[in-house]
């Protein structure tokens, strides 16, 4: 079912089906890397649905490199012709990353370690290590995901902001929560505790208590 993706989730593309929505794109033709993406083994990843977008499809995008032109695609597809991927965790996509973000990387990955959870990459190091292609750059951040089951734990954003201080990029990204919805992490740091933040779903936008976030809280409890 389309309903049962979320934001950021990869997916692979039956071939006979991106030729045909690709086909029909006039503006498409002879983009560099699109005719053959799916046949080299590439995914799409999940994006916010727009506004009149034929319900029931699945909305996914597709980064270019910033050599290319850096155009995002945006596609529409039949549920049957998609199939979910397994996420790209940052222990798996750290050998695509410059030698100057090492150190951060693995503090990343310790302090990941010691709250029980897995960053996920996205942005230029997860299309870089999933394509090859050169989506780095000397300005890119080290965007990403935490994914968490609960109550976002007590001294991660903390944490994450003096790896930050130390780092020679800009770390970006989200939390996860478990109904599928994402809160920039840095946002959700400086919030106070009677300060909304924006939560991003794929169909919708949501004004979340930064509290009731940091306790994990489901959407719509009662205060």
């Amino acid at each position: 079912m389309a309903e049962a993706y979320r934001r950021h989730d990869l997916l692979d593309v039956e071939p006979g089906t991106w030729r045909a929505v690709t086909a029909d794109r006039a503006d498409l033709a002879g983009v560099p890397h699109v005719a053959a993406w799916i046949e080299n083994g590439h995914p799409l990843i999940l994006r916010r649905s727009h506004p009149g977008e034929e319900p029931g499809r699945v909305p996914v995008g597709l980064p270019l490199p910033p050599r290319d032109g850096k155009r995002r695609i945006g596609l529409a597809l039949p549920p049957g012709a998609v199939r979910p991927r397994r996420p790209v965790h940052l222990s798996d996509a750290r050998g695509a990353c410059p030698p100057a973000w090492a150190g951060t990387v693995e503090a990343v990955l310790a302090l990941g370690e010691r709250h029980g959870l897995a960053p996920r990459p996205f942005g230029s190091l997860l299309w870089q290590s999933l394509t090859g292609l050169p989506y780095l750059s000397e300005s890119s951040d080290l965007d990403l995901l935490w994914p968490t089951v609960g109550a976002v734990p007590s001294g991660l954003l903390d944490a994450l902001a003096a790896i930050e201080a130390g780092a020679p990029m800009r770390l970006d990204g989200e939390i996860l929560l478990p109904d599928g919805g994402g809160v920039n992490w840095r946002e959700l740091h400086a919030a106070g505790p009677s300060d909304d933040v924006l939560i991003k779903y794929r169909d919708r936008l949501v004004l979340r208590g930064a509290a009731a976030v940091l306790a994990g809280e489901p959407a719509g409890a009662a205060a």
